[in-house]
Order: C-alpha cells, then sequence, then structure tokens
C-alpha cells in the first residue's frame, strides 16, 4: 500500500517529479488558515493577521494567503519583491528585519508598504529621508526586546534580553526614539510589535510578553497622550513534528492573550489596539512532505545507515539546530516497523544525519521515504552545497496536484558563474 497525501498518491508524484521533492497541501493550508479565521479575526473585533512568509514563500503561497484573507509579514528586499510580483496588496504587507537596507527601504516606501516595523535608529533615519523624498506618510511599529526567556532552542529565540532583533527598554532608549520620531512629519508610529521566540508549546512566554508590552502602552499614554493603535504579538506557535511535541490549538494561545489585553485596558482606561498575529510556521509547517529515494544502506560500528538523495541541502534544520522529524517508507505504509535505521543525507558533512534512530519497516535501496512537517523553513532555508540542485515544489489539493517551483538542474548551478578572459588561455 502506497501513502496517500492530500488525495495524491505519493509513489506517482515521486514518479513524474523525481526525488527530493517537496510536496505542500493547500488543503492543511486551508484548514489552518480557517482556523484563523474562527478563532480569532471573526471572534474577536479589530484584529488582524499576517503569515510570516520567511517560513515558505513561492508566488503560489502569495496567492493562497492573499485569498485567505490574510496579510503578509516580509523580512527582506527578496520576500517583498516576491510578494509585489504575485501581486499581494502592499498595504496589508508589514517589512520585518533587524538590518533593512537602503534600497529595501526605499522598494518599500515606494510601493506603500503597509506598515514597516522598525528595528533600529539608522532604520528611522532613512526612513525618514526616503519618505520625504517621495512624499510619502510611512506607517510605522516599533519592534522591542521585552525581556522574555523562552523554552525553545536558542538559535530560535528572539525576545530575551540580549536578542539581535528590537530596540531595547533599558535606560529610557525607546523613550528617547519615540520622542525623536513623534516630531516626525514623515512618520506616523502606529503601534507596538514583540517576537518572543518560534515552535512554542507553552503560552506563558506570550503572556509575560504581552503584559509587559501593555505597561509600556500604558506609559506611554500617560507620558505623551499617546494612543498606540497597534500591538502585533508576534507568531512562534508550535506545531507537531513528532509524537513528543504537545499538539496545541490555535486558541490556546490566543484566548488567554485577549482575555489579558481586554481586562488590562478595561482596568487602565484604554484604548484597546488593534492585535496583529503573524504565524508562518503555524500554517505552513505540517502542511509540507518531502520525499527521498533511499540509495546505500550499510552498517558502520552499532549504527545501520540508510542514504537518501537528499539532506542538509533541502533541509538545514537537523544539522542547524537538531530539529526532530517523523518519517514513513511511503511504499511500504501498511508494513509493521521492524529495525531501526539512522537516516543520513548525501553531503561531506558529520551533520548531514536527516533522523537518528527511527523504527521503519525493512528497508531497501529504491524504498521511497516520506518525512512529515518538512513545510516550513526547508524550501526558504535551500541550498547549492555540494553542487545540489534545489528540489521542485508541488501543490497538492483533493487528488490534483500543480508544480510551483521547477526543481533546479546543473545549468542553474552556473548561470550566474563568470570566467575571466585571462583564465580562458
Amino acid at each position: 500500500m502506497n501513502m496517500i497525501f492530500d488525495g495524491c498518491d505519493t509513489t506517482l508524484l515521486a514518479k513524474k517529479y523525481g526525488t527530493p521533492l517537496y510536496i505542500i497541501s493547500q488543503s492543511t493550508i486551508n484548514e489552518r488558515i480557517e482556523s484563523i479565521q474562527q478563532n480569532f479575526l471573526k471572534k474577536y473585533p479589530n484584529t488582524k493577521a499576517v503569515y510570516a512568509s520567511k517560513a515558505f514563500l513561492p508566488m503560489a503561497m502569495c496567492k493562497i494567503i492573499q485569498r485567505g484573507g490574510l496579510g503578509l509579514d516580509v523580512v527582506s528586499g527578496g520576500e517583498l519583491y516576491i510578494a509585489l510580483k504575485s501581486g499581494f496588496d502592499p498595504k496589508m504587507i508589514e517589512f520585518n528585519g533587524n538590518n533593512k537596507n537602503y534600497k529595501e527601504l526605499e522598494l518599500a516606501i515606494k510601493n506603500d508598504v503597509g506598515r514597516i516595523i522598525v528595528d533600529n535608529l539608522l532604520e528611522i533615519k532613512w526612513i525618514e529621508e526616503l519618505s520625504n523624498k517621495y512624499n510619502k506618510k510611512t506607517y510605522i511599529l516599533f519592534r522591542i526586546v521585552p525581556d522574555i526567556e523562552t523554552d525553545t532552542h536558542d538559535y530560535i529565540s528572539t525576545g530575551h534580553k540580549s536578542s539581535k532583533f528590537g530596540i531595547t527598554l533599558e535606560n529610557n532608549f525607546f523613550f528617547n526614539t519615540f520622542e525623536q520620531v513623534m516630531k516626525s512629519n514623515n512618520i506616523n508610529i502606529k503601534g507596538i510589535h514583540f517576537h518572543i521566540g518560534s515552535q512554542l508549546h507553552d503560552n506563558k512566554s506570550h503572556l509575560n510578553a504581552t503584559r509587559k508590552t501593555l505597561h509600556l502602552i500604558k506609559d506611554i499614554k500617560m507620558k505623551y497622550g499617546y494612543d498606540i493603535e497597534e500591538l502585533n504579538i508576534g507568531g512562534g506557535f508550535g506545531i507537531k513534528y513528532t509524537d513528543e511535541d504537545p499538539v496545541k490549538p490555535i486558541e490556546y494561545f490566543i484566548d488567554p492573550i485577549m482575555n489579558l489585553i481586554d481586562s488590562f485596558c478595561l482596568d487602565h482606561r484604554l484604548e484597546r489596539p488593534m492585535i496583529i498575529t503573524e504565524p508562518g510556521r503555524w500554517i505552513i509547517g505540517e502542511a509540507g512532505m518531502t520525499l527521498y529515494t533511499i540509495g546505500s544502506i550499510k552498517e558502520n560500528g552499532q549504527t545501520k545507515y540508510a542514504a537518501i538523495d537528499g539532506g542538509m541541502t533541502d533541509n538545514i534544520r537537523p544539522s542547524l539546530y537538531q530539529a526532530k522529524y517523523a518519517a514513513c517508507l511511503a511504499n511500504k505504509i501498511d508494513q509493521s516497523p521492524d529495525e531501526i535505521i539512522t537516516l543520513s543525507g548525501k553531503f561531506c558533512e558529520s551533520s548531514d544525519i536527516l533522523i537518528k534512530d527511527i523504527k521503519l519497516p525493512k528497508i531497501a535501496t529504491g524504498d521511497l521515504l516520506a518525512v512529515y512537517a518538512t513545510g516550513a523553513y526547508t524550501y526558504s532555508m535551500a541550498s547549492n552545497y555540494n553542487g545540489q540542485p534545489i528540489p521542485p515544489v508541488v501543490l497538492v489539493n483533493k487528488g490534483q496536484d500543480h508544480l510551483i517551483v521547477k526543481g533546479q538542474t546543473y545549468d542553474d548551478l552556473i548561470i550566474n558563474n563568470l570566467i575571466p578572459k585571462y583564465l580562458e588561455v
């Protein structure tokens, strides 16, 4: 028996498109968007959701997100360019990131991007210059450092005191910056933004950061008589990669945060701001699957290895921060697991191990491996290390399959290469 994913036979997809192959389920994405609609946007007035596009952003994904009624959070000129080229409404785009350069900000301001989330003083200087140059009014949120510790890997924790992201609240630095921008004729302060980390399964960190930010909003009102109109609470809601990950619905995070905000604003006679959230992984992560073909199989010491035809170039997360995944043999989905295998990649790094000690049916060269929950941070972080082409991306939806990103060829690897004339001799 073969594995079926959103109505499509995975073995047939592998034959049609080859492996490695990224597969994305539109039905799963739509289900997540509908959950956000029902449990946040329609449940609470004056709210907004934007998809954190760094997780996965082909142009087809922009179309799905826009059709779902969500905005887009981008963190680079490239992501912004992709969104604009797809026809995404620029007013529904928020431009985030800790080191936006002048040209990136110019692209955003010229195209009337809805919000720029300011991270540092240099950005303020450039936004002022560009807004004046193009006679624009630019709307911003300040990204703050909430100084909140989170229970996640250090590499994806973003709200701690020494984070590279955001404006510190220490030594009145934030208030001095706020006062400076208040005097601008071209910049309009709309709100505050925080993001504390990724792949979080407990809501305490979000609540702590929200509470601290609400006190900041109250202090701004008392100090300047200024109403903060928008509060972006970030994303980072965890998903299920393996059975060890607890499954939490989005309302586990949203409901306590909204209750806290509403009660705080009521108690302190504040106008409740628009609340914005920016899930990325939560929308796309479990919608993805990657297919590989098993190659060499061997035993070294106590370990039995089965090598796949991809690895760290199409999924860097296990090598980068020891991310864990679940998998199955897609062509033996009905067979019981009876041996322990370590799945290795094909690249020249000892860290190129996809999954250690997974229990699978008796494995053979040519078997088709399906790795679950690879929608987020796989294609978007893919590389050409060891001269490996980046795999294609296929969108599946109720039995239909559509190629949305062509796989690279060897010719693509050298398309931008140049040889100086003196080396041609």
